[in-house]
């Protein structure tokens, strides 16, 4: 890519001295021609064009290219566009033309040209510090700054924090809009090159989020993403933070940007395959070939059922907060996340798709919709419960039915699981439940006294989780003196009963 980098301290532009000792180490080894690739800063266009001078006063033949292709300016100033993480793609692009032989002139006016299809914009949840120094700037710890450098400078606009696809969607229609003396052009069928870019620090999990997003956002506006590239290739220190940079490109850029390097920290583009190739699901769709179809063709949900599920959902995603505090004792503190992803899966599913009226089909469909979209250890637990459960209800769905298909979504999470009651898990409020729900197998039983009942007993042994010791799940691995709140699952377990009894009270209204 590069033969050679001038780099001077943090943020700032190296000296002449240095610029000019790099061009004749150059010239030296035999380069007929040199190429200054320069990000669009005023200190670094005069130290390079200094060096330059000087060089050319010395024989040498040097070009330079002042790279600015930032998108976050709606009018431009004087000084124009900053140069930013595209120029790492201009690096890529002039050392392929070298080593195929093209020559200097050639190699300058090929970047040039892709300098002018190409966009960046930056996103962040900090600012970075020079070290010694503080902050550049400051957020709120519910803003973003949109726009900003890869020095530290603040950005065009502020933001609220909100969820990856929103910031992405935000990031791409500022890109792209036509109005903006600074935007990319993107038509439906437009080829581009994405790169997603840590700005330093980010995990690669949260990259990796921020990449799906874009990819999603650009295939929904019929964008063709041909190469794909996500690492860290231009940071700021350690700004939480991301750009997104999208470049025009046909068959003949394609290939120089493919064109094999040495370079290290170069990262191999990835070819996504067109949305046509990938399989979008919201939920699961298919049913072992044994089963009979999950959704026939013009049934409708069940009302009565379907103000549970409402009911179940709303309380989960009431209560994300309330469960993630719980859970930072004991775990992760991800349990009300889990239960929130859960419960927007289903009224995804529920928006999107038609479901069966049968209780043991539709407890099915629950089971594979919680174990691909919620996930963990609670994603895999569910599953097992419902699953099971679903076995006694596929011979009949009278109420005895559903206190046996209760014991039977117990007795599997115990089988693979592990826990018992008195361990601190879900299965304490399950369990105590259970209990109650036999009453359900009196042919004169009442099912709302008896629901009753058995949510109540439920969240009296949510409760009593405070005072036990964990024998079972992550916190188990926690001192007993650490553990002063009830159990995370067993709380979830029993808000979700409760949440039944509710939506079956909803209808009887």
């Amino acid at each position: 890519m590069l033969t050679g980098v001038v780099a001077g301290p943090v943020f700032t532009s190296p000296a002449v001295g240095s610029i000019l000792a790099a061009i004749r180490a150059v010239r030296e080894v035999g380069a007929v021609g040199i190429l200054l690739i320069v990000k669009n800063y005023t200190g670094d266009r005069l130290n390079f064009g200094l060096a330059l001078e000087q060089a050319r006063a010395e024989g040498a033949t040097v070009e330079m290219v002042v790279i600015g292709e930032d998108s976050a300016f709606t009018t431009l100033k004087k000084a124009g566009r900053r140069g930013l993480c595209g120029t790492v793609l201009i690096h890529k692009v002039a050392g392929a033309l070298a080593e195929k032989g093209a020559g200097l002139n050639e190699i300058v006016r090929k970047v040039l040209a892709v300098a002018g299809a190409m966009g960046t914009l930056g996103v962040s949840l900090s600012p970075c510090s020079v070290p010694g120094s503080r902050p550049t700037f400051q957020l709120a710890d519910d803003e973003l700054e949109l726009g900003l450098g890869i020095h530290g400078e603040a950005g065009v606009r502020r933001m609220k924090i909100t969820t990856a696809d929103k910031i992405v969607k935000t990031m791409l229609d500022h890109m792209t809009n036509p109005s903006s003396a600074s935007h990319v052009t993107l038509r439906p069928g437009t080829s581009v090159v994405l790169m997603v870019n840590n700005l330093g620090g980010l995990s690669y999990l949260e990259l990796s989020i921020v990449a799906g997003s874009a990819v999603r956002c650009l295939e929904s506006r019929g964008i063709h993403i041909a190469r794909a590239l996500v690492g860290s290739f231009m940071t700021a220190l350690e700004m939480a933070g991301v750009s997104l940079t999208l470049l025009r490109v046909d068959d003949e850029l394609l290939n120089l940007i493919d064109s094999e390097t040495t370079a290290i920290a170069w990262s191999q583009p990835t070819k996504v395959p067109v949305s046509g190739q990938r399989r979008e699901r919201i939920g699961p769709k298919e049913c072992p070939e044994e089963e009979e179809q999950c959704f026939p063709a013009g049934v409708q949900f069940s009302p009565q059922m379907r103000l549970v599920l409402d009911s179940v959902c709303n309380t989960l995603l009431s209560l994300q907060e309330k469960l993630n505090d719980l859970d930072r004792a004991a775990g992760d503190g991800d349990c009300g996340s889990t239960h929130a992803r859960a419960a927007r899966a289903i009224q995804e599913w529920l928006t999107a798709t038609p479901a069966p009226v049968d209780p043991s089909k539709l407890l099915c469909v629950l089971a594979k919709l919680l174990l691909e979209k919620m996930g963990g250890s609670s994603g895999a637990l569910y599953g097992l419960f419902l699953t099971a459960a679903a076995q006694p209800l596929r011979l009949d769905n009278d109420l005895a039915a559903w206190s046996v298909a209760m014991d039977a979504g117990i007795e599997a999470m115990m089988r693979y699981g592990g826990a018992a009651p008195g361990d601190r898990t879900m299965l304490d409020s399950l369990c105590a439940a259970a209990e109650e729900l036999r009453a359900l197998k009196n042919p004169k039983a009442n099912l709302m006294q008896i629901l009753d009942k058995a949510v109540e007993r439920a969240e009296a042994a949510a409760e009593s989780t405070r005072n036990m010791k964990a024998a079972a799940g992550r916190a188990s691995y926690i001192s007993s003196a650490h553990l002063e709140e009830p159990d995370p699952g067993a709380v979830a377990a029993a808000a979700i009963l409760r949440a039944v009894l509710e939506g079956l009270q909803a209808k009887a209204e």
